[in-house]
Formats: C-alpha cells, structure tokens, sequence
C-alpha cells in the first residue's frame, strides 16, 4: 500500500515539473518562504528492507539543493532571520530555512562539510536524552532486530504471537504492524513493547542509540559553528500529544535547560517529535508558546506567509524525503505554495 502512495507521489511530482506549474505556483504564490526537513545524509544506497529510507539523503542530493533554490532565487537564512521575514511588512525576497531533526552521527560526517562549504545557514534539533544514551531510537531499532530475526515472539494480553520475518515481504509486513501497534500505543507502553523486543533478542538498545545519535562533544561542533542554530527537540522524543501536559511541559523546558548547559545558549527554536497533527496540536503549541518559544516547528507540508506571523509556534515544513531524490524534484519541493495546499 505505502509503495503505491509513494509511486503516486512520484507520478504527481513528474507531472508538476514537466508541466511547470511548480514554476508557475512560485511565481504567483504570496508564499514568503518554506522550511525544510531533513534528517539523515548518507552516501549508501539504501539496503532492500529499509522502512525508514524516507529520513536519509545522499550527500550529493543535499548539495545540489542548496545550489538550486539559491538558483531559483530563494535566500537561505536562519531560523531567526526567517522570523524577521515572516513579520516584515516588505520582504521581496524569497527564502528557505534548512532544518535537522534529531542529531544524527551522519549530520556530522557527511552534512557539516557540505553546510559549510556552500555557507549554508541550518537549524539542528536535538533530543537531549537520545544524545546522553538513554533513549531509544525506537523506529530505527524496530528495523534492525526485524532485520536479524526470521520471526518475532510479540506479547500481547498475556499471550505471545510469532510474526514471520523471513522474506523481504514478511519483514516489511511486520515493520508495518509492529510500527503501527506502537504509534498507537502510549508512551509508557510502547517504551515497553520496543525493551521488550530488545531483550527478547539481545539486542543493546544503549548502544545502538550511541552509534546513531552524536555525543555532547561531537555535538560541540555544531554549537559552535556560527552558520548553525542549536534547536530543542524534547527530552526523550515523545509524541508529546500522548502525554500529560504537566510532562509536555517538561519535556521542552527541561530539553532546552539541557542544551544551555552543555552550550551556554538556550535555544529559542523547538520542534515536536514526529510533527504530524496526531502527534502535536493547539495545546502543544500553547505550551510552547507558554514557555517562551519564538518558533515551534511541525512537519505539516506548508509554506510560509505574512499569515503565519501569528502561527509561529506551528509553522509548516516541506520535507527532503529519501524516496524523491530526482534533482528535478527539487523545483517541485521549491514551490510551498503547492504544499499549503497538500497540508490543507
């Protein structure tokens, strides 16, 4: 089901760039800007069962779209200077902001050096307790032990079901199952079901979120790189709407208190875990807002206008998803007009 979505996806993509209503869209839209999503940047093609593909790049992608909406006139700014845009009773210029989610090793290795050699402002989101080791990177860990495993003893009610892992077909169902069965879940329940599976299995959670995720000096690197904006990614990267709003609130303040202390600067930027409107909604945004937060990022498709100088702590993002990697999709991402729409 999700491949046929994604190859309609691909189909409408084809059809707004050789049409050129993506250019047509820019061109008359009152779209001031759009923000977009990124997460991981690896060379690699990804392996025939990845679920999570959809969160990388390559390298060579990510350069060549920072060239081409400088191409299409775009400005790539800050997320402090996006502000300033957004409220400006005059801009002409269009911009984009570049953003991170979630503070991956690979964002180090292979992002930094092209962000700076292309002078490329960005914001990256950090989730304090993923980076001190003691969360779970639970949607990539869910992929791995699928990937080892040729079944899967899941409890459920006090009774274990097997789940077939064998074939490329079988894992992908169970990914499918096991994903949704957490996304579903509360919190404290699918923290459960993910160390359960782990222990099942052997599999060292700890471990396999310090390799994927940077460590407080890697993250040095960025906290003091000046094309660089330190975010607020919550604690523990909760879907914060399942969650009492007494530990809402904790979660953001206690993650930029975090961050002030490691980096000496509180982060004025936040954006909620998983980002969807299940996942963050009206109370969240409040709660950001409460806090003090200038900007609250979601992962709605969207773009930005003079509008959306009163929706700060909600704004809309266009994702730079693994799966539409055409160069010539980038002109299709470059017009947020069409996304306000989708996001609708």
């Amino acid at each position: 089901m999700a491949s046929l979505r994604y190859a309609a996806i691909r189909g409408m993509f084809e059809l707004l760039w050789a049409s050129r209503a993506a250019a047509i869209a820019r061109s008359l839209s009152s779209a001031r800007g759009v923000i977009f999503t990124l997460h991981r940047v690896l060379p690699e093609d990804p392996a025939d069962f990845s679920p999570n593909a959809i969160l990388q790049v390559k390298p060579d992608f990510l350069e060549y779209a920072i060239k081409r909406v400088r191409a299409l006139g775009f400005d790539i700014v800050s997320l402090d200077e996006a502000v300033e845009r957004i409220k400006s009773d005059y801009h002409p210029k269009r911009f984009c902001v570049f953003t991170f989610d979630d503070a991956y090793s690979d964002n180090l290795r292979y992002a930094l050096p092209i962000l700076r050699r292309q002078q490329c402002p960005f914001t990256l989101y950090v989730p304090t307790a993923l980076v001190d080791g003691v969360g779970e990177v639970w949607w990539q860990a869910l992929k791995d032990i699928i990937t080892a495993q040729e079944a899967l003893a899941v409890e459920e009610n006090g009774e274990t079901d097997y789940v077939p892992t064998a074939s490329l077909a079988e894992k992908q169902a169970a990914y499918d199952l096991l994903y949704a069965k957490m996304r579903a879940a509360s919190e404290p329940d699918r923290v459960a079901l993910i160390r359960d599976l782990a222990g099942k299995y052997n599999f060292d959670l700890q471990a396999h979120t310090r390799a994927l995720i940077m460590s407080w000096p890697e993250l040095r690197a960025f906290a003091t790189e000046p094309l660089c904006t330190i975010g607020a990614h919550t604690v523990h990267h909760y879907e914060l709407a399942k969650l009492p709003a007494d530990q809402v609130r904790s979660e953001m303040d206690q993650s930029r208190k975090v961050l002030e202390a490691q980096f000496g600067k509180r982060p004025a930027h936040l954006s909620y875990p998983i980002g969807s409107r299940i996942a963050a909604g009206p109370s969240e945004y409040q709660i950001a807002n409460d806090l003090g937060f200038t900007t609250g990022v979601t992962t709605i498709p969207g773009g930005l206008y003079k509008k959306s100088t009163n929706a700060l702590l909600s704004l809309p993002r266009v994702s730079l998803n693994g799966l539409f990697q055409a160069r010539r999709y980038v002109d299709v991402l470059a017009a947020p007009a069409l996304f306000s729409l989708l996001g609708r």
